[in-house]
């Protein structure tokens, strides 16, 4: 099977299952170095290399064309804000999204799901009102796979 058929074959079928839910979490570095670390796993063995090779990961996934799986986290959580943002003020999700503050106890406080959105948000340079217009939210959240 050529690399360019296992590329769009890992985006719709594999990468879906690893991202599922994916933009309702409140990632950690440590979760998406995992999910990066599958992600290499997978497409250096179905190209045929191996990390004796000594071949980039940049490189692998370039001859895939595939973004990296943090990206499309990000992307994911900020499509899901989107579509949160864009519902009705009495929906229940929206209501619990300006609920979420806790009271802060001694030490660093833990990472929220809003806190990873707003650094997306920060990221991109966006703002809560640009989630309002659907079709300018989608192209600019909408970088990791372009084609």
């Amino acid at each position: 099977m050529p690399i360019r058929t296992k590329g769009r074959v890992y985006k719709t079928c594999i990468r879906p299952v690893l991202l599922y839910g994916g933009g309702t979490w409140a990632s950690l570095k440590t979760h998406e170095q995992k999910l990066h670390t599958k992600e290499m796993r997978m497409l250096r063995w179905s190209g045929g290399v191996t990390l004796k090779d000594k071949i980039r990961n940049e490189h692998v996934r370039g001859s895939f064309k595939v973004a990296p799986i943090a990206e499309k986290l990000k992307e994911s959580r900020l499509r899901w804000y989107g579509h949160v943002m864009r519902g009705p003020d009495d929906h229940v999700v929206k209501k619990f999204l300006s609920m979420a503050k806790q009271t802060r106890k001694r030490g660093r406080p833990k990472t929220t799901w809003m806190t990873n959105v707003q650094k997306d948000m920060t990221n991109l340079d966006l703002s809560t009102n640009d989630a309002y217009n659907r079709k300018e939210w989608r192209l600019r959240i909408g970088k990791a796979d372009p084609a």
